[in-house]
Order: structure tokens, then sequence, then C-alpha cells
């Protein structure tokens, strides 16, 4: 695995990021008719005999036009075949970014040794428990497609902290303006 990837794995798989709320399953029940809804509320919609006390039922007629059922359904049903936009949209609502600040925040907390994370590359690579070696952030540098001169460790740690705290951002993190400046 890369150098990134192994960053990227120690963040995301930490407990913090594994509380984020994980994107809804789809229902197995889906409707096919514009304005209909899966799940209960579709059952009787469609006529079927599943009683459903949360939400008046109503004809397939009634049901067609778009957002009508939908705001009559219970929280649980998701509006299938309204639009492409809002099914598309759907999933990526749902997958909310998780805080790479506190996950960094609780792994600095557990070491005893004071970690300067949010300005230093290396000791960011060691609160991950990484090898934070020259190899190791020449490495990462070249996966980074770094176009400095390597042998100026200076800048080019300066580079790879902002430039790894850009991609857990372009990966699903949140990451404070801070910490990508």
């Amino acid at each position: 695995m890369s150098i990134f990837g192994n960053i990227m794995s120690s963040i995301f798989s930490h407990p913090k990021a594994q509380a984020a709320p994980a994107a809804p399953q789809q229902p197995s029940n889906t409707a096919g008719s514009v304005g209909q809804t899966a799940g209960p509320a579709a059952a009787g919609a469609s006529g079927a005999k599943t009683a459903t006390p949360a939400a008046p039922q109503q004809p397939a007629s009634t049901a067609a036009s778009v957002g009508k059922t939908s705001a009559q359904a219970p929280a649980g049903p998701v509006a299938v075949g309204t639009s492409s936009a809002t099914t598309a949209a759907a999933p990526t609502a749902a997958r909310a970014a998780f805080d790479v600040e506190a996950v960094l925040n609780d792994l600095a907390s557990k070491k005893t040794e004071k970690l300067d994370w949010r300005h230093s590359i290396v000791d960011l690579m060691k609160l991950l428990n990484l090898d934070s070696s020259l190899s190791a952030r020449q490495e990462l540098a070249k996966e980074l497609h770094f176009t400095g001169e390597t042998k100026d460790t200076a800048s080019m740690n300066i580079w790879l902290h902002k430039q790894v705290m850009i991609k857990l951002a372009e990966n699903g993190g949140k990451v404070p303006d801070s910490l990508r400046a």
C-alpha cells in the first residue's frame, strides 16, 4: 500500500471516523413509477394490503405527482424515481465527512510524546505510527507529485503536510481550512 494510503487507512479506520453516520441501505422494495415510494408507503399506494398507520394511504393515481407522496410518507421510506438529480445526490449527502482533526486530537491525547501534528508531517506520521524517515517522506513526495527538490527537506515537509491535509479532505475527511493552508 502507498504511504498516503497508509495515512488514510490509519485515520479513516479510527473509531471516531467509524462513528460517522453510514449511508442508508437501499430498500429492497423499489417502485417503478414517478412519485411512488419504496417501503411501507409504496405498498399502500400500489394497493397492497399492508397497514401503515403513520401515513395516510393514497390510490396510485394521486401518488403520481412528484413530491406529494414523499411529503406525506413517514421518515423511513425513500422516494424512488423522482429525478436523477435527487437520487444521485442522496448517497453523497448520506455519507457525511468525519472530523479528521477530532481523530488526530484523540490519537494525540493517547501519546506520551508531544507531537506537533498540526504543522509537522514528521509528527503526523509518528502520530499514526508510520515510518517518518526521510526516505519515507521522499516516497510520499513522489506519490503526491512533488515537483520541488527533495533535498530541500524543510520545503518538502511543509508541502507534504499541506498536500496530505488537502488529499484527506478530497477523500471524505472534514479538515479545517487552517490545516490546509
